[in-house]
C-alpha cells in the first residue's frame, strides 16, 4: 500500500485477492455483499459494530438554521440522517 493515499474499493478488492487467493471477481463480490450488509442494516435503523474495529450509527441531524457565507443571510437546513462512526477502544490503542 502507498502511504497517503486514499484506500478505494479497488485497494480492497485487491487486498483480499492477494492476501485469501480468490479471484479478484469473487473478492469484488465479497466487498460488494460486506458493504451492502452494512448499508441495509444502516438503513433500517441498526447499529454496525465491527468487533475490535468500531461502530456505525444512523443519527437523526434536526432543522437548524445556518448562514449562507456569502451573503450572510440566514438559511434553514433540512433534518436529514448522517452515519457516525466511533472507534473501538482496540482501533484507538493502536492508533496512538
Amino acid at each position: 500500500m502507498i502511504m497517503n493515499k486514499t484506500l478505494t474499493r479497488n485497494d480492497l478488492i485487491e487486498v483480499i485477492s492477494d492476501k485469501v487467493g480468490l479471484s479478484l471477481n469473487d473478492s469484488s463480490e465479497m466487498i460488494e455483499n460486506i458493504f451492502d450488509f452494512i448499508l441495509t442494516e444502516l438503513e433500517n435503523g441498526d447499529d454496525v459494530k465491527i468487533s475490535s474495529f468500531g461502530t456505525f450509527k444512523v443519527k437523526r441531524k434536526n432543522l437548524r438554521m445556518g448562514r449562507n457565507p456569502k451573503t450572510g443571510i440566514d438559511v434553514p437546513i433540512k433534518p436529514r440522517n448522517v452515519v457516525s462512526f466511533y472507534s473501538s477502544n482496540v482501533l484507538k490503542s493502536k492508533l496512538k
